[in-house]
């Protein structure tokens, strides 16, 4: 009985081509939008789970100020100073690296080529605090960190934009007034999770960039890398007792600084983008409500149309089940096949645009089976109502219909 009622509602289907592609429409277009909604968001939602966590493992930043962000209060807040780093490797236990950084923007002069970066000054500890790795030449020695030597690690875009594709190893660029050795370059990042260019960077030793780009002992942050096994809520508490500490803070007075977690950061934003996706998912999830009713309203006039043909039915022995079965099964292949379109149409949609927005594509089998699954409920739910009438249509009536 079902494989009859089946052949009979695709042979029907066959028969109304272009009444029936309009029909499934709604659905097509309601699947691939939840799932290519879900999916790009997933996709953002590792993007910037991966750009944050490129900025180093288990990584606190410590910069001075109450807010960070723009218009964060840093300038009348007291810089740190070395004693501070030193005293934080000491007394904190748990931590993997403590890096000082003092940052400046400035113009790189290479031959005939310039480029405007930032130089952050710093010591060898602030490769392994940001999760960085040299694609060439070496890091600081020991001397060149004692004395402030004019060498330099430059990143992967100011390779590019100062020597193209030469090795800058063992040659000068220009940094302000002073001429540095390049002995190093470190291997490519891509975009931070803020959006900013992390190969755009040239690290110098902090002695050098002290004395001869800011001209004071300042440090301007301090990154401080936890170990695996450590707990950042821990290692806050005892980060903010010490500085307030060093810093003779009594108690009601606020921080003069503040400690970023970034792992808490990734957190918070990856969980604003499920909430926006969920919300983008759900507007989509409207337009196959309106395939739905597209489908009702369809099979309402196919069941005006073919009223004579349901009366003959039921006067040669037809069952009222028998007829609603046919009718409710044309809706649910109408239904599912859209669903199967919509959830191809989608995975070449996530595809694409994935590419084209340079974020990963994440299949998710379980979106693609809820949007498929709820394609054919639709039908179920909207084809039962025409069907429901059709099966209860009086033969004699039927068959008097013109």
């Amino acid at each position: 009985m079902l494989l009859n009622a089946l052949l009979l509602a695709l042979r029907e289907i066959r028969c109304n081509l272009m009444r029936s592609f309009l029909t499934v429409l709604g659905i097509v277009i309601g699947v691939a939008a939840v799932i290519t909604m879900v999916t790009l968001g997933n996709g953002a939602t590792q993007m910037v789970a991966d750009q944050i966590s490129s900025l180093g493992s288990n990584l606190l930043m410590v910069m001075p100020g109450q807010r960070l962000g723009p218009g964060r209060d840093s300038a009348g807040a007291p810089k740190f100073k070395i004693v501070d780093v030193e005293a934080i490797e000491q007394q904190v236990n748990g931590l993997l690296a403590v890096a000082p950084v003092v940052g400046s923007s400035v113009t790189l002069v290479a031959g005939t080529q310039n480029w405007s970066s930032t130089v952050n000054g710093t010591i060898n500890a602030y490769l392994i605090a940001g999760n960085w790795k040299l694609a060439a030449g070496r890091q600081f020695s020991d001397d060149e960190e004692r004395a402030g030597k004019a060498v330099c690690i430059i990143g992967n875009t100011v390779k590019k934009e100062l020597f193209g594709g030469q090795s800058p190893l063992g040659n000068s660029i220009r940094v302000k007034a002073f001429d540095c050795e390049v002995i190093g370059v470190l291997a490519a990042k891509g975009q931070g999770g803020m959006g900013q260019d992390q190969d755009d960077t040239v690290l110098i030793p902090m002695r050098t960039a002290q004395r001869r780009l800011t001209g004071t002992l300042d440090v301007g942050s301090i990154m401080v890398s936890l170990k695996d096994t450590t707990d950042s809520a821990v290692v806050m508490t005892q980060l903010r007792s010490l500085l307030r500490e060093r810093r003779k803070l009594d108690d009601n007075v606020d921080d003069s600084f503040n400690v970023m977690d970034t792992k808490q950061i990734a957190e918070t934003l990856s969980g604003t983008i499920r909430t926006m996706t969920a919300l983008l998912g759900a507007v989509a999830a409207v337009s196959l409500l309106v395939g739905g009713i597209g489908i009702m309203n369809i099979m309402l006039v196919s069941v005006t149309e073919r009223t004579r043909e349901i009366g003959i039915r039921l006067a040669i022995g037809a069952l009222e089940h028998e007829v609603l079965l046919q009718f409710l099964i044309e809706a649910v292949v109408l239904s599912a096949f859209g669903g199967l379109v919509g959830v191809a149409l989608a995975f070449v949609a996530c595809l694409g645009l994935s590419t084209l927005m340079h974020m990963p594509f994440l299949f998710n089998p379980a979106i693609n089976l809820t949007a498929f699954g709820f394609s054919a409920a639709i039908g179920v739910i909207f084809g039962y109502v025409p069907a429901r009438r059709a099966a209860q249509l009086d033969p004699i009536a039927a068959l008097r219909h013109e």
